[in-house]
Formats: structure tokens, C-alpha cells, sequence
């Protein structure tokens, strides 16, 4: 990713794990990366941006929901998602940039 990419994109993940669970994900990826992440973690409990997107798994008893990568653009459209039920699934580095650059 470029520098004027890294300037006009913004991460968040989104997890239903609370503040305090999120906080020890980052303390041990810190750790095991030698760095803090260069993104934003958002603690959703509730599940109130979860069901918005209708991403909560209805077969996992603890309400994880289904692991999602969305390209939002500035007006807030969704141009990109992949979705997986499979949790080990994730779309790569590579289609993530190609889906950013598509919207420019």
C-alpha cells in the first residue's frame, strides 16, 4: 500500500469481545508482531453493527458472528465485502487492495 493509500483508508475491526478483552488481543499481538496495530478495535457487545449488517451466525451459541471484510468508500456506500462461514477463510492482502483501488 502506498503512503497516499495508507492516508486514505482507515481500519476498524469490529468484535462483539469486551473493551477490556480487546485491549489483552492488541497487548498479545504487540508482543507476538514486535508492534502495536496500526488499526482501530471496536468492542460491540450487543451486537448493534453486527446485526445492522446481518453478520451474527445464528449456529454459534456464544454470538460470534460470521468474519467479514467490507470496502466502504467516504460516502458510506459499501463497494467490496467478503464474507466467510468459515473462520479460518479470509480474503488476502491482495484482494483488499485491488477491491480499495477499484474505488478510486
Amino acid at each position: 500500500m502506498t503512503a497516499e493509500e495508507k492516508r486514505e483508508t482507515e481500519i476498524l475491526a469490529v468484535s462483539v469481545d469486551s473493551k477490556a478483552d480487546l485491549q489483552r488481543m492488541v497487548d498479545r499481538i504487540s508482543r507476538e508482531d514486535g508492534r502495536v496495530p496500526d488499526y482501530i478495535f471496536l468492542s460491540d457487545p450487543g451486537h448493534r453493527v453486527i446485526d445492522r449488517y446481518g453478520l451474527l451466525n445464528p449456529d454459534d451459541p456464544r454470538g460470534i458472528p460470521h468474519p467479514t471484510t467490507y470496502v466502504i468508500d467516504k460516502q458510506g456506500i459499501v463497494r467490496w465485502k467478503f464474507t466467510e462461514v468459515d473462520y479460518k477463510i479470509r480474503p488476502t492482502n491482495q484482494m483488499i487492495l485491488e477491491a480499495l483501488r477499484s474505488i478510486r
